[in-house]
């Protein structure tokens, strides 16, 4: 952490009308060692948490006026694209948990790692880090079986399958050369074929987020599954992300570094 042994943490925060944005001032609202210098929403916003929001097209001025030690986002592809420019350009680190990012918007996000540490995660439950860990293990035990993956999430989420879910498909992919093309649903006449994973998104309610994966074969099936309570699990691990963060050299940071502790 880059503040002094009694200063709090100084974090910006993007999105701050949004779900996470609002979650994420909370969380910082419940820890002594965090404070929330700089707050923005592309529509006005009501104060979060005692915490004043400002315009998002104010962002870069508000950067280098408060000089935050690092910024968190979750927003859309798009503005955490334009938000990483900002960073860059005033010397902030970033955290995002945004998902959804086209290849060229992540080669953008990417660029802005060449001027300040960047860390990027589809999902910040510590949960869902030993998910996926136990998924490349069971997969690379595994040889032969079949695997299906099934996300739910609430019916306002934008992106599907989910980030979480393709990270997951991507540890599959990692330890299994035989399984080498995804099948987004299935109907009609569609019978399993050699080298897909199943993929399912489901949209429903006010559902957190649930991710499991089925291993089966040989007569038996093996189900590894998460489940998160409410949103408030995504924002303490963003801000203990943003923890470690701060004062990193740039470059391009992963939860697991955070959960690794990285190299000191």
């Amino acid at each position: 952490m880059s503040a002094g042994a009694t200063d709090p943490l100084r974090i910006a925060v993007t999105g701050a009308g949004g779900r996470m944005g609002r979650e994420v001032i909370e969380a910082a609202a419940d820890r002594d060692a965090v404070a929330v210098a700089v707050a923005v929403n592309r529509t006005a916003t009501e104060p979060v948490a005692g915490v004043a929001v400002d315009a998002a097209d104010r962002l870069g001025e508000l950067l280098a006026a408060e000089s935050p030690d690092v910024l968190v986002d979750f927003t859309g592809p798009a503005s955490a694209v334009a938000y990483a420019e900002a960073c860059a350009d005033a010397g902030v680190p970033m955290v995002t948990g945004t998902t959804g990012f086209a290849d060229a918007q992540l080669d953008s996000l990417r660029a802005a790692s060449d001027a300040v540490p960047v860390l990027k995660a589809s999902n910040f439950a510590r949960g869902v880090a030993a998910l996926r860990r136990a998924v490349r293990e069971a997969a690379a035990a595994l040889p032969g079986y079949d695997v299906e993956l099934t996300e739910t999430h609430h019916n306002g989420k934008r992106d599907a399958p989910s980030g979480t879910a393709k990270s997951i498909l991507d540890d599959v992919e990692s330890v299994r050369d035989d399984l080498d093309r995804r099948v987004h649903g299935r109907e009609g006449d569609a019978p399993r074929e050699a080298g897909e994973i199943g993929v399912h998104a489901r949209r429903a309610g006010d559902v957190t987020g649930e991710h499991e994966v089925l291993v089966a074969g040989n007569r038996e099936t093996l189900e590894l599954t998460h489940r998160a309570g409410d949103r408030g699990v995504f924002a303490e691990g963003a801000l203990d992300a943003a923890d470690w963060l701060a004062g990193r050299d740039p470059g391009w940071y992963g939860f697991d570094d955070v959960l690794d502790g990285g190299s000191e």
